[in-house]
Protein backbone atom coordinates (compact mmCIF):
# COMPACT_ATOMS: atom_id res chain seq x y z
CA UNK A 1 0.00 0.00 0.00
CA UNK A 2 1.32 3.16 -0.93
CA UNK A 3 1.02 6.74 1.53
CA UNK A 4 -0.74 9.56 -0.05
CA UNK A 5 -2.21 12.66 1.24
CA UNK A 6 -5.85 12.20 -0.60
CA UNK A 7 -8.06 9.88 1.45
CA UNK A 8 -8.81 6.06 -0.80
CA UNK A 9 -12.10 5.42 1.48
CA UNK A 10 -10.20 1.43 1.12
CA UNK A 11 -10.30 1.54 -2.64
CA UNK A 12 -6.90 0.97 -3.92
CA UNK A 13 -4.65 3.99 -4.48
CA UNK A 14 -5.16 3.75 -8.19
CA UNK A 15 -8.44 3.12 -8.40
CA UNK A 16 -9.38 5.85 -5.78
CA UNK A 17 -7.55 8.11 -7.98
CA UNK A 18 -8.96 7.05 -11.14
CA UNK A 19 -12.60 8.19 -9.84
CA UNK A 20 -10.70 11.65 -8.68
CA UNK A 21 -9.24 12.04 -12.12
CA UNK A 22 -12.39 10.83 -13.63
CA UNK A 23 -14.61 13.39 -11.54
CA UNK A 24 -12.04 15.93 -11.85
CA UNK A 25 -12.47 15.98 -15.67
CA UNK A 26 -16.38 16.05 -15.92
CA UNK A 27 -16.35 19.20 -13.42
CA UNK A 28 -13.75 20.84 -15.51
CA UNK A 29 -15.55 20.10 -18.88
CA UNK A 30 -19.01 21.00 -17.38
CA UNK A 31 -17.25 24.37 -16.35
CA UNK A 32 -15.30 25.12 -19.29
CA UNK A 33 -18.26 24.22 -21.77
CA UNK A 34 -20.86 26.72 -19.43
CA UNK A 35 -17.59 29.38 -19.96
CA UNK A 36 -17.06 29.06 -24.06
CA UNK A 37 -17.25 32.55 -25.69
CA UNK A 38 -16.65 33.58 -29.36
CA UNK A 39 -13.56 35.45 -28.86
CA UNK A 40 -11.53 32.92 -26.69
CA UNK A 41 -9.65 33.35 -23.53
CA UNK A 42 -6.31 31.86 -22.98
CA UNK A 43 -7.42 28.69 -21.01
CA UNK A 44 -10.25 27.90 -24.08
CA UNK A 45 -7.52 29.01 -27.06
CA UNK A 46 -5.06 26.55 -25.66
CA UNK A 47 -7.44 23.61 -25.39
CA UNK A 48 -8.82 24.67 -29.11
CA UNK A 49 -5.13 24.85 -30.24
CA UNK A 50 -5.03 21.24 -28.71
CA UNK A 51 -8.26 19.42 -30.02
CA UNK A 52 -7.44 21.45 -33.46
CA UNK A 53 -4.47 19.04 -33.27
CA UNK A 54 -5.39 16.14 -32.38
CA UNK A 55 -8.33 16.15 -34.86
CA UNK A 56 -5.89 16.65 -37.61
CA UNK A 57 -3.75 13.88 -36.62
CA UNK A 58 -6.84 11.29 -36.05
CA UNK A 59 -8.01 12.13 -39.53
CA UNK A 60 -4.35 11.95 -40.82
CA UNK A 61 -3.99 8.49 -39.29
CA UNK A 62 -7.37 6.84 -39.52
CA UNK A 63 -8.69 8.58 -42.28
CA UNK A 64 -11.88 9.93 -42.57
CA UNK A 65 -13.75 7.12 -41.12
CA UNK A 66 -11.92 7.82 -38.25
CA UNK A 67 -13.66 11.00 -37.11
CA UNK A 68 -16.23 9.67 -35.59
CA UNK A 69 -13.87 8.25 -32.82
CA UNK A 70 -12.09 11.32 -31.85
CA UNK A 71 -13.78 11.93 -28.75
CA UNK A 72 -12.42 8.30 -27.56
CA UNK A 73 -8.95 9.02 -28.74
CA UNK A 74 -8.99 12.84 -27.34
CA UNK A 75 -10.85 11.39 -23.66
CA UNK A 76 -8.15 8.43 -23.47
CA UNK A 77 -4.86 10.96 -23.83
CA UNK A 78 -6.23 13.42 -21.74
CA UNK A 79 -7.14 10.77 -18.95
CA UNK A 80 -3.68 9.17 -19.18
CA UNK A 81 -1.93 12.74 -18.94
CA UNK A 82 -3.65 13.68 -15.98
CA UNK A 83 -2.84 10.52 -14.64
CA UNK A 84 1.23 10.79 -15.54
CA UNK A 85 1.08 14.14 -14.05
CA UNK A 86 -0.07 13.56 -10.69
CA UNK A 87 3.49 11.85 -10.58
CA UNK A 88 5.09 14.98 -10.80
CA UNK A 89 3.15 15.97 -7.18
CA UNK A 90 4.49 15.30 -3.91
CA UNK A 91 1.77 13.10 -2.48
CA UNK A 92 -0.07 12.01 -5.14
CA UNK A 93 0.23 8.77 -7.25
CA UNK A 94 -0.66 8.37 -10.52
CA UNK A 95 -3.24 5.56 -11.50
CA UNK A 96 -0.70 4.73 -14.79
CA UNK A 97 2.05 3.52 -12.51
CA UNK A 98 -0.07 0.21 -11.92
CA UNK A 99 -0.02 -2.30 -14.50
CA UNK A 100 -3.81 -3.14 -13.92
CA UNK A 101 -4.48 0.84 -14.67
CA UNK A 102 -2.58 0.62 -17.69
CA UNK A 103 -3.62 -3.09 -19.05
CA UNK A 104 -7.50 -2.29 -18.67
CA UNK A 105 -6.77 1.19 -20.66
CA UNK A 106 -4.88 -1.39 -23.57
CA UNK A 107 -7.50 -3.98 -23.46
CA UNK A 108 -10.60 -1.57 -24.20
CA UNK A 109 -8.52 -0.49 -27.31
CA UNK A 110 -7.54 -3.87 -28.09
CA UNK A 111 -11.34 -4.85 -27.80
CA UNK A 112 -12.86 -1.41 -29.78
CA UNK A 113 -10.18 -2.02 -32.63
CA UNK A 114 -11.98 -5.35 -33.39
CA UNK A 115 -15.52 -4.11 -32.89
CA UNK A 116 -14.85 -1.36 -35.04
CA UNK A 117 -13.42 -3.99 -37.47
CA UNK A 118 -16.18 -6.40 -37.82
CA UNK A 119 -18.70 -3.36 -37.58
CA UNK A 120 -16.82 -1.96 -41.08
CA UNK A 121 -16.51 -5.20 -42.84
CA UNK A 122 -18.49 -7.71 -41.14
CA UNK A 123 -17.51 -10.76 -40.56
CA UNK A 124 -15.14 -10.67 -43.29
CA UNK A 125 -12.87 -8.84 -41.20
CA UNK A 126 -11.89 -11.84 -39.66
CA UNK A 127 -9.75 -13.06 -43.03
CA UNK A 128 -6.99 -11.08 -42.47
CA UNK A 129 -5.77 -13.68 -39.66
CA UNK A 130 -5.84 -16.04 -41.84
CA UNK A 131 -3.90 -15.07 -44.63
CA UNK A 132 -3.41 -14.44 -48.71
CA UNK A 133 -3.41 -18.53 -49.27
CA UNK A 134 -5.55 -20.73 -47.86
CA UNK A 135 -3.60 -23.42 -47.12
CA UNK A 136 -1.21 -21.13 -45.10
CA UNK A 137 -4.01 -20.97 -42.49
CA UNK A 138 -2.28 -23.28 -39.79
CA UNK A 139 0.76 -21.26 -39.64
CA UNK A 140 -0.83 -17.69 -40.28
CA UNK A 141 -3.62 -18.00 -37.95
CA UNK A 142 -1.67 -18.62 -34.43
CA UNK A 143 0.97 -15.56 -35.63
CA UNK A 144 -1.46 -13.47 -36.34
CA UNK A 145 -3.42 -13.95 -33.19
CA UNK A 146 0.17 -13.76 -30.92
CA UNK A 147 0.99 -10.23 -33.05
CA UNK A 148 -2.79 -8.87 -32.05
CA UNK A 149 -2.61 -9.94 -28.41
CA UNK A 150 1.01 -8.29 -28.38
CA UNK A 151 -1.14 -4.82 -28.68
CA UNK A 152 -2.54 -4.36 -25.34
CA UNK A 153 1.11 -6.30 -23.90
CA UNK A 154 2.72 -3.77 -25.65
CA UNK A 155 0.78 -0.77 -24.61
CA UNK A 156 0.19 -1.43 -20.75
CA UNK A 157 3.90 -2.47 -20.00
CA UNK A 158 4.79 0.84 -22.25
CA UNK A 159 3.03 3.55 -20.27
CA UNK A 160 3.06 1.29 -16.58
CA UNK A 161 6.93 0.63 -17.31
CA UNK A 162 7.91 4.51 -18.15
CA UNK A 163 5.40 6.36 -15.17
CA UNK A 164 6.53 3.51 -12.97
CA UNK A 165 10.14 3.91 -13.57
CA UNK A 166 10.29 7.62 -13.07
CA UNK A 167 8.26 7.29 -9.30
CA UNK A 168 11.15 5.25 -8.31
CA UNK A 169 13.59 7.39 -9.42
CA UNK A 170 12.06 10.27 -7.73
CA UNK A 171 12.08 8.64 -4.63
CA UNK A 172 15.09 7.59 -4.55
CA UNK A 173 16.49 11.16 -5.18
CA UNK A 174 13.84 12.66 -2.20
CA UNK A 175 15.56 9.79 0.12
CA UNK A 176 19.20 11.63 -0.83
CA UNK A 177 18.15 15.29 -0.72
CA UNK A 178 19.60 17.54 -0.50
CA UNK A 179 23.08 16.02 -2.49
CA UNK A 180 20.91 14.98 -4.96
CA UNK A 181 18.64 18.23 -5.63
CA UNK A 182 20.44 18.50 -9.47
CA UNK A 183 19.87 15.60 -10.29
CA UNK A 184 15.88 15.63 -8.69
CA UNK A 185 15.36 18.86 -10.88
CA UNK A 186 16.29 17.23 -13.87
CA UNK A 187 14.39 14.06 -12.81
CA UNK A 188 11.22 16.84 -13.25
CA UNK A 189 12.12 17.85 -16.30
CA UNK A 190 12.32 14.68 -17.13
CA UNK A 191 9.42 14.27 -15.83
CA UNK A 192 7.55 16.63 -17.85
CA UNK A 193 8.26 14.94 -20.98
CA UNK A 194 7.92 11.30 -20.20
CA UNK A 195 4.08 12.65 -18.81
CA UNK A 196 3.35 14.24 -22.25
CA UNK A 197 4.83 11.58 -24.58
CA UNK A 198 3.51 8.35 -23.02
CA UNK A 199 0.28 9.97 -23.02
CA UNK A 200 0.84 10.63 -26.89
CA UNK A 201 2.51 8.01 -27.96
CA UNK A 202 -0.20 5.72 -26.43
CA UNK A 203 -2.85 7.60 -28.09
CA UNK A 204 -1.07 7.78 -31.53
CA UNK A 205 -0.91 3.92 -31.51
CA UNK A 206 -4.74 3.50 -30.54
CA UNK A 207 -5.32 5.47 -33.45
CA UNK A 208 -3.23 3.21 -35.67
CA UNK A 209 -4.70 0.17 -34.46
CA UNK A 210 -8.27 1.43 -35.32
CA UNK A 211 -7.17 2.80 -38.35
CA UNK A 212 -5.79 -0.60 -39.16
CA UNK A 213 -9.46 -2.23 -39.01
CA UNK A 214 -11.08 0.24 -40.66
CA UNK A 215 -8.95 0.33 -43.83
CA UNK A 216 -10.71 -1.42 -46.91
CA UNK A 217 -7.75 -3.92 -47.66
CA UNK A 218 -9.91 -6.19 -44.67
CA UNK A 219 -12.31 -6.68 -46.93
Amino acid sequence: MHDTIVPTFGLPVHTAFMIYISIGLAIFSILLAKGLKLVPGRTQSVIELALTYFERMVDETMGHKGKKYFPFVMTLAVFIFVSNLLGLIPGLLPPTANLNTTLALALIVFVLTHIVGIKEHGLGYLKQFCGPIWWLMPLMIPVEVIGHIARPVSLSFRLFGNIFGHEKVVFVLLMLMPLAYPLLAFSTVLGVMVVFLQAFIFALLSMMYIGSALEEAHH
